[in-house]
C-alpha cells in the first residue's frame, strides 16, 4: 500500500475519476461531470491511485453552520477491496472532517453495497436511519459513528 497516492481532484481527468468510481458504486445516483463540478466546490472530494491505478474515491460533507456533524464517505472499486484502501480512504476523510470542526460523524451507504455496509459496521458506525430518495426502491442507511 506504500504507492497509494491521494488527489483532490482538479482537472477534467480527476474529476471524471472520482465520478467514475461514485457511478459504479451508487448506479441509482449516478452523477454528471457538471454535478460532480458542483460538489468539489462545497465538498472536500479526494481520489486515491495505486500507482496509476484507480482505487477508490472519498467524500467529506463538512458541518453546516448550525450542526457539528459532517458526512464522510469512502468508495473502493470492488477488485481493490480487502487490502486497507477503504480504511486509508475513511481515515482521511474522518481527519478532514475533525479538522473542519466535525464533532459527530454520519456516513450514508446504499442498502445494495453490502460490503460498504459491513466495513462502516467494522469502523464502529450504527444505523440511524433508512429512507429512500425519489425514484429509489432500494434504501439508504444514514449511520453514525458510535
Amino acid at each position: 500500500m506504500t504507492d497509494l497516492r491521494f488527489v483532490q481532484p482538479d482537472d477534467d481527468a480527476t474529476l471524471k475519476d472520482w465520478q467514475y468510481v461514485h457511478n459504479v458504486i451508487i448506479p441509482s445516483a449516478a452523477l454528471s461531470l457538471d454535478e460532480v463540478r458542483e460538489r468539489v466546490q462545497r465538498n472536500h472530494l479526494e481520489v486515491a491511485y495505486l500507482g496509476d491505478v484507480l482505487v477508490g474515491c472519498s467524500t467529506v460533507r463538512p458541518p453546516t453552520s448550525d450542526a457539528s456533524t459532517a458526512t464522510v464517505i469512502a468508495r473502493v472499486l470492488a477488485a481493490h477491496r480487502g487490502q486497507g484502501f477503504g480504511g486509508a480512504l475513511y481515515a482521511r476523510g474522518l481527519d478532514w472532517a475533525r479538522a473542519l470542526g466535525a464533532s459527530e460523524i454520519e456516513t450514508h451507504i446504499w442498502a445494495s453495497n453490502t460490503d460498504g455496509l459491513r466495513f462502516a459496521h467494522k469502523q464502529g458506525f450504527v444505523e440511524v436511519d433508512r429512507y429512500l430518495l425519489p425514484g429509489d426502491s432500494v434504501p439508504w442507511f444514514e449511520l453514525r459513528l458510535s
